[in-house]
């Protein structure tokens, strides 16, 4: 990497996994995210800047510039359940929020968030998860139908559930189980996408702290339904001629990237991203010396699509650090964060 960049990536690498892990301790599901978006407007403004909550509850930020506009988005919802049913014997039917898996949420600690705001600490489990007790355990597909959450609470009947105050509808938040090795890697539930989310809040501290002359006007667009398809159906401003996509670079089979780089999509699900925005990011990542991947994913919505879906009028693209095990318990790595760091800072200006 460019020494300029290594040194800016290096300067504000601490910053930026203190913010991580900040988001991860924050419960976000999809549709409960008052929250993070409250910590992240506290955020921006402490670093100077002032920010707006859009009307979908996500959050605008004008870092400055003009001209040849661009809106860099990130989202800060994460992937969560909701109670669909409280069955008979206190035990809580659940339906998935976004791409969550029921094989990747067995045996997992969450949070019960009610609707008139308490909260209670539960498990999710196969039904009948005692291995001596079940000659089927091995056998039994894991599905919303197979597993159920079990309430850390003297409540063995629905009547007794629903007293807590818990009823269809209450949110369901899975502990992220966040761990930074001393090797450098980042392991968590929901680095999609507050991975890049902190690496934008990086990015927004040193436009300020550096007092950088931006060459474009860039604004930064934290997302709230981008688990479901709408992030950034909204709250684009007229002005944007380009969105750019930080989220999540998919690491897998058939795919060059790793975790250790800046992943830059060329085509998803919905179709390619724009050419000349492609080419300017593989060439702004050629001239830094910034360590990067083009690919292909084949499962995968960005908020970027969703934008376009809905209207915008503007070229787009996606970038981001290389995530493993997306939807699952996610890992990436410090150096990942670093190239989408300089990739961001070589390509914005």
């Amino acid at each position: 990497m460019e020494e300029n960049l290594q040194k800016a990536c290096d300067k504000y690498m601490d910053y930026i996994l203190e913010q991580l892990k900040a988001l991860l301790a924050i419960d976000s599901p999809t549709g409960y995210t008052g929250q993070v978006s409250e910590y992240l407007t506290a955020e921006y403004t402490r670093l100077g800047y002032a920010p707006t909550r859009t009307k979908k509850g996500g959050v605008l930020v004008d870092l400055g510039g003009s001209g040849n506009a661009v809106m860099v988005m990130a989202h800060a919802d994460t992937l969560g359940a909701m109670v669909a049913e409280v069955k008979d014997g206190g035990r809580l039917r659940l339906t998935p929020l976004g791409g969550l898996n029921a094989n990747n949420v067995e045996t997992e600690n969450c949070t019960v968030r009610t609707l008139d705001g308490r909260c209670y600490e539960g498990t999710i489990q196969l039904m009948d998860a005692s291995l001596h007790v079940n000659g089927k355990y091995q056998e039994t597909d894991r599905s919303f139908d197979t597993i159920e959450l079990l309430l850390d609470a003297p409540a063995a009947s629905k009547e007794e559930v629903l007293a807590l105050g818990i009823t269809n509808g209450s949110y369901v938040c899975i502990d992220p189980r966040t761990r930074i090795t001393e090797s450098g890697y980042i392991k968590s539930r929901f680095l999609d996408d507050k991975l890049s989310t902190a690496i934008l809040l990086g990015y927004a501290r040193y436009v300020k702290e550096e007092g950088v002359k931006l060459s474009r006007k860039v604004y930064q667009h934290i997302t709230v339904f981008e688990e479901v398809g709408h992030g950034a159906c909204g709250s684009v401003p007229e002005e944007v001629e380009e969105v750019l996509s930080v989220d999540m670079g998919c690491v897998g089979n058939g795919l060059e990237c790793t975790e250790r780089q800046v992943s830059i999509c060329v085509k998803d699900s919905h179709g390619p991203y724009h050419y000349e925005t492609l080419q300017a990011l593989v060439q702004a990542a050629r001239d830094g010396g910034i360590d990067f991947a083009t690919d292909v994913y084949p499962h995968y919505g960005s908020d970027a699509d969703a934008a376009l879906d809905a209207g915008a009028y503007a070229r787009h693209g996606l970038i981001g650090p290389g995530v493993y095990a997306s939807h699952g318990y996610e890992r990436s790595h410090r150096d990942g964060v670093g190239n989408t760091f300089a990739l961001l800072k070589a390509y914005l200006g």
